[in-house]
């Protein structure tokens, strides 16, 4: 059917010759077919409507031929005028013969589309068989650069740095309202064709059709080589202003009118990231985009309102639009710094490949672009010998006064990694002694933050609550849990042996983080809290969606003091949604030194009251957001502010935590505005007294010791370290090497001790 040649006017052949030329297959003219009228004029109708609602209606002369033979309904005419205005916007025709096989031919639709946007043709199908399965479109140039076959990031996916070019295009069919999702099974019928262009310039693609697996006719027939014209996009170049005018960094998501996102993931290459629907963008900086309608969010991190603007890109080589931010909140202006210490530039999400994952470039990007003064980079297992040719013992060259980033270490696909994944930070050298490849690397987590902190590192439990999954919904929890994950497992024994600064939080759900820290700290050890990301393998949505904010003395940002403020509890973390900052008991703030130079440790006599102070802000929508607040505390996002919401209304509790439990709370409208709040509480014993927003942000504790007397706060606690350390024994001791185990054996033991003389000094709270 498709070799029927009809006669044509000469400037009409004319123009099938010019475009041959400008594409491998001759695209000649359709062969007008005997079809009923009435089917056929409806599904143009639909065709016309769909082009409307793409934004690439009919032309006005297009539009009128359409209206005067929809007038003609019952012309003889009908179906041959169709196809005549139909057939010129075909880019290519497919028959579907008696067996249903499926061979294609060029249309005669110029192959002209657009840099960065989507161009919509028609397809001409013939349907001899008169099947009703989905048109279906492919091409090798389409094929994903690193999604898998389901949609999602597929690591196993591998692209060579030569592919990179040849997969510069997406096609799909519209089988959107108003089109179906089938063909109808008429003779002849029109379906739309999609087709999106990375580049500029000429590209040639092969296109497929078929309608179901062995529908393809022999000899490579249902393939169509097509050199495509792909014209420039628009320039458009983005003023981007902070709150106070300046030049700055933030992030944009573009969206047109059928909320398509630009530039296409699939097709994205570094610094933009496929797995975003935002990009990143300093001022002056620019993005190209086709000429349209657009609606654009922009924003730049947690301390900032999410904007929205529409902007109309003209046909032009170029365009400007101005963004301006607007900060709710900015902490660094009182020396609180922000910091995300668990980031990585490859595995998960990452690209793996060409590269083996981005460059420094693109993560001091995707830092700034979050307001995050202070990143940690962390070289992990996948593409550890790639990545950590950028770990120099000291701050990123990139890096400015303001925004830090730093390549140090996640002990995570190595021997050790069963008993937690390990966060090293300060490192001076990242391989661990003696060794040259990861399998060397002990295989248990106690000796390699010993080798950590002798070199003056700061270390600890990265997404701590995996394999810590507990029932409870709410703290206290005397719940056991399997200790047999990834998160701070080993963390009970370490703790003890006073080699563990931090155990990470806000990654992971917060009952699970929270719980195996709070009872360590009933039994008077001083680990300190900390908040992360774990970008983007947990969250791959942005960095610095936990985070951790760092007191320090002078406006000046240095890494070393921040991360020595992370280490003595200078600190508070959270989704940075919210804030309780300048924490106080008396004239003690958080992480400053006592009396006696202990970081955070206050000395008073029995009897002695406290005056608890803190400046709490948050910011809430006016509107409860519902998908979020009614998730299982387990679903993420685990750490998120609209959880704290109190009933419907904009406000949230600050409460007073002593020694694992709430003794009091206040609450505070979310608003962006800072409360001054006051708490008075007279501790019967020795205690920890800390301040949260469940499960937003949580403050590190101040040791109040009364009468000199360390913290012993629960027997019940004390059996649960007890209990605790011999599971984790159960769970983890297979997997750890044979030669290695007798020392493991014996740390473990300690442990046990340690905690059973803590249980018989420890306030007796067992008939609770």
């Amino acid at each position: 059917m498709l070799n029927r040649v009809v006669s044509l006017p000469a400037c009409r052949w004319v123009a099938a010759l010019m475009l041959a030329l400008a594409s491998p297959v001759f695209a000649q003219e359709l062969s007008i077919v005997t079809v009923e009228s009435q089917p056929l004029l409806a599904q143009a109708k639909r065709i016309a409507q769909s082009l409307e609602f793409l934004g690439q209606p009919l032309s006005a002369e297009e539009a009128k031929e359409l209206a005067e033979i929809s007038a003609a309904a019952n012309s003889d005419k009908v179906a041959e005028r169709i196809q005549a205005l139909l057939d010129p916007l075909c880019l290519a025709a497919v028959q579907i013969n008696a067996e249903s096989r499926v061979k294609v031919q060029a249309g005669p639709a110029r192959p002209q589309i657009v840099e960065q946007g989507w161009t919509n043709f028609l397809v001409k199908v013939y349907n001899d068989a008169g099947i009703t399965p989905a048109l279906k479109v492919s091409s090798p140039n389409a094929a994903p650069l690193y999604f898998g076959s389901s949609g999602h990031p597929d690591p196993k996916l591998r692209v060579k740095p030569s592919d990179v070019p040849d997969r510069w295009m997406d096609v799909q069919m519209f089988d959107d309202r108003p089109m179906s999702k089938t063909l109808s099974g008429l003779s002849v019928e029109y379906r739309i064709v999609q087709v999106y262009s990375r580049d500029r310039g000429h590209r040639e693609a092969s296109v497929s059709f078929d309608v179901g697996q062995g529908t393809q006719d022999i000899g490579f027939r249902n393939a169509l080589p097509i050199l495509f014209s792909c014209t420039p996009a628009v320039q458009v170049r983005l003023e981007v202003l902070d709150d106070d005018g300046s030049p700055t960094t933030a992030w944009f998501t573009f969206r047109d009118e059928q909320g398509r996102v630009y530039p296409a993931r699939t097709r994205r290459l570094e610094p933009d990231f496929f797995f975003h629907d935002q990009i990143y963008r300093s001022h002056d900086e620019t993005v190209s985009l086709p000429p349209g309608e657009y609606t654009v969010r922009y924003s730049r991190g947690p301390e900032y309102r999410i904007l929205e603007k529409p902007i109309t890109v003209p046909e032009a080589k170029s365009h400007v639009e101005s963004f301006r931010l607007s900060r709710w909140i900015h902490l660094a202006k009182r020396n609180w710094f922000s910091g995300d210490h668990h980031i990585h530039a490859a595995g998960c999400s990452h690209y793996e490949a060409p590269t083996q994952g981005v460059g420094p470039d693109a993560m001091m990007r995707h830092i700034l672009g979050e307001d995050l003064n202070v990143g940690c980079v962390l070289s992990w297992g996948p593409c550890w010998y790639h990545q950590k040719q950028f770990f120099d013992g000291k701050v990123h060259q990139l890096s400015t006064p303001d925004y830090l980033m730093r390549y140090d270490v996640e002990v995570s696909g190595f021997p050790s990694s069963h008993c937690g994944h390990l966060c090293l930070l300060r490192l001076t050298e990242d391989d661990y002694p003696g060794t040259t490849k990861i399998e060397e690397w002990p295989s248990w987590d106690l000796p390699v933050l010993k080798w950590g902190k002798s070199q003056g590192g700061v270390v600890g439990f990265s997404h701590s609550g995996w394999g810590l999954e507990v029932p409870a919904t709410s703290l206290p929890t005397f719940d056991m849990p399997k200790f047999d994950g990834i998160g701070a497992n080993e963390y009970v024994v370490d703790v003890v042996h006073d080699v563990c600064d931090f155990i990470s939080a806000v990654d992971t759900p917060a009952i699970w983080e929270l719980n195996v820290w709070y009872h360590t700290l009933n039994c008077g050890y001083t680990c300190r809290i900390s908040g992360e990301t774990d970008f983007p393998c947990i969250y791959g949505d942005r960095v610095g969606l936990g985070r951790i904010y760092v007191k320090l003395d002078e406006e000046k940002l240095d890494y070393d003091n921040w991360v020595q403020g992370l280490k003595d509890g200078r600190s508070y973390c959270g989704d940075g949604l919210s804030h309780l900052f300048d924490f106080r008991i008396n004239d003690l703030e958080v992480g400053q030194p006592g009396q006696d130079g202990r970081a955070s440790v206050l000395t008073v006599d029995s009897g002695q009251k406290l005056k608890v102070q803190v400046n709490a802000a948050a910011l809430l929508d006016e509107t409860p957001n519902n998908a979020i607040r009614n998730r299982p505390l387990s679903d993420k996002p685990y750490w998120h502010l609209e959880r704290a919401r109190v009933g419907d209304s904009n406000q949230v509790r600050v409460e007073l935590i002593v020694n694992g439990e709430a003794v009091d709370s206040k609450q505070i409208v979310a608003d962006g505005k800072i409360a001054e709040l006051e708490f008075d509480y007279q501790p019967a014993r020795s205690s920890w007294v800390a301040l949260r927003i469940f499960p937003s942000c949580h403050t590190n504790p101040i040791f109040v010791e009364v009468d000199g007397k360390p913290i012993r706060a629960s027997k019940r606690s004390a059996q649960w370290c007890i209990d605790a350390v011999e599971t984790c024994w159960n769970a983890k001791q297979n997997q750890i090497r044979e030669s290695e185990r007798t020392d493991a054996k014996a740390a473990f033991d300690a442990a046990t001790k340690a905690y059973q003389q803590i249980l018989s000094e420890a306030y007796d709270d067992q008939l609770k």
